[in-house]
């Protein structure tokens, strides 16, 4: 009998589920809007007046800085040290060497003036410069292409050594060499 209970109260519970459900929805009847008269009558369109013309704005003008360019950055600009020699103006009285030893003040510290009185420092820059220009000659066409903007500063630094060079600034030109020898080196590897 129990069994007969629960059975029958669960239909009852599912029978009043549905009904409340069904009562608290409602009737559903479509509501239709009320159809408006057709208009049979000509109707004159109004054309709205002509706007004022609003005053147009003026575009300010904007300066812009120039383009940069590639080409500059791979022109480094090096200033060049310039030897004792050039440095001193024209109008000094040249100084003759006397034949009394120096003095010990004086032997200390001492500095040459470089450039075309140590041509050995000239040779070593003549040289590292034929080297140079050697190993970049030597170069395969695929290093070339793919280092491009390496191998062009390595020649820049070439050429500004030459330039030193031929100016009589040893140092500078030994040292602008030793930069494009630097390079090279780092493209071999």
């Amino acid at each position: 009998m129990k069994l007969h209970g629960k059975t029958a109260g669960r239909w009852t519970m599912m029978t009043l589920c549905v009904g409340l459900t069904c009562g608290i929805s409602g009737c559903h009847k479509k509501v239709r809007a009320p159809q408006l008269p057709q208009i049979f009558a000509a109707v004159a369109l109004e054309t709205p007046p002509p706007a004022e013309d609003p005053p147009m704005v003026q575009e300010p003008e904007v300066t812009m800085p120039p383009i940069p360019i590639a080409a500059a950055a791979a022109k480094p600009r090096v200033q060049r040290r310039r030897s004792a020699a050039t440095k001193a103006p024209a109008s000094e009285p040249v100084q003759v060497a006397s034949a009394e030893p120096p003095d010990e003040e004086t032997a200390i510290g001492a500095l040459t003036a470089g450039g075309e009185a140590n041509p050995r420092m000239q040779q070593e820059a003549v040289d590292l410069i034929g080297a140079n220009e050697k190993r970049l000659n030597a170069l395969s066409t695929h290093i070339v292409e793919t280092e491009k903007a390496q191998i062009s500063k390595v020649r820049n630094f070439q050429r500004q050594a030459q330039e030193a060079l031929n100016s009589g600034d040893a140092e500078g030109a030994k040292t602008l060499a030793t930069k494009a020898k630097l390079l090279l080196d780092d493209l071999v590897k």
